[in-house]
């Protein structure tokens, strides 16, 4: 006979408010002024704006959402094809492809106004005077949470002057290639903000701790890297690249590696958070990069081969800390044992 006062056995998968609670606090992190209920991020263009993903999970599970990147005025982005698969990872050239700041306000706005979770909007400028521009009227929006500093997009296809031809030497330089550069973009926003500031890093750079230094110096709550790593690929019976913009940037499992390494590298030059990505698929990916020194990550490639994969990350991080007795995910930061 069934006792209808008893509660019954939650579902598979199912979490007790209770559990819900603890796991929440265990999973807590901070960056700038904002708290994460766990580490886990959607990252920039690989999760839209957030309504796709809506269908497949509750968002409000994540511990935040990066956007799209904005710029100031529309983007058509780059010539097709625009994505090509190689070897353990994606090369994209997307360019950037966006409606513009003012459609952003009136079209996207309304969608994250309704969620829970942290937003933070990523932005990016041709310009000093675009990103202040950008700032400034983000900051006015209340349900932002953080602004995105994008200064390595590796796809993007310089302009040229009216009536000229783009030679096919140009060469491409970031913002997050330059210190200087990178130091003044960031003072500029942090001048015109009072929300927190990340600033999105470049791995195609000599030395990644000076270019995250100064960004630290500049006034960052936080950097992120790494963003996609340069690359290519070529047909070999047309003697033409894949790609429409010829060359664009490498993500998932193949870029790991140098992830981590730029990681551990930025963890030991600045004392700001480091919210890592490159490659992270799965629960124990992610708590690589935080052993590494990210007190949160991203997940960006593997949200288009499973757009659950965050919620699983979520899950598997829960689990390692239950299984191995770790009260507060803190304490894993940068906890990797220095070689003997």
């Amino acid at each position: 006979m069934v006792n209808k006062n008893q509660k019954s056995p939650p579902l598979r998968g199912e979490i007790s408010p209770q559990a819900e609670k603890i796991k929440n606090q265990k999973l807590r992190i901070r960056i700038g002024k904002i708290m994460l209920e766990n580490p886990v991020i959607a990252a920039s263009g690989t999760f839209g704006y957030g309504e796709e993903m809506k269908e497949f999970y509750d968002i409000n599970k994540l511990g935040a959402v990066v956007t799209k990147t904005t710029t100031l005025k529309p983007r058509d982005g780059n010539p097709m094809p625009r994505v090509v698969e190689t070897p353990s990872g994606m090369l994209n050239s997307i360019g950037l492809e966006n409606e513009g700041l003012e459609d952003f306000i009136l079209n996207k706005i309304p969608f994250l106004e309704k969620l829970k979770t942290n937003v933070i909007v990523s932005i990016a400028g041709n310009s000093i005077d675009e990103f202040k521009q950008l700032t400034e009227e983000l900051s006015k929006l209340r349900c932002i949470s953080a602004i995105e500093l994008n200064l390595s997009c590796p796809n993007i296809v310089p302009a040229c002057p009216a009536g000229r031809h783009r030679p096919s030497s140009i060469v491409h330089r970031l913002i997050a290639q330059d210190k200087l550069a990178t130091r003044k973009v960031v003072q500029s926003a942090r001048k015109r903000t009072r929300l927190t500031l990340i600033t999105k890093l470049s791995p195609n750079v000599t030395d990644i701790r000076e270019i995250a230094k100064a960004a630290e110096d500049a006034g960052t709550d936080a950097i992120s890297l790494i963003n996609t790593v340069f690359g290519m690929s070529v047909n070999i019976k047309t003697k033409r690249s894949n790609l429409g913009s010829r060359h664009g940037g490498l993500s998932g499992p193949a870029v790991k590696p140098i992830a981590l390494n730029l990681v551990r590298e930025a963890y030991q030059a600045v004392k700001i958070p480091i919210i890592g990505m490159g490659g992270i698929f799965t629960a124990e990916d992610a708590l690589e990069f935080i052993i590494c020194g990210s007190t949160a990550i991203q997940v960006g490639t593997a949200n288009f081969v499973n757009p659950e994969v965050a919620i699983d990350v979520i899950d598997g991080i829960a689990g390692y800390m239950r299984r191995n007795k770790i009260r507060n995910i803190n304490s894993l930061i940068g906890s990797l044992v220095a070689s003997s």
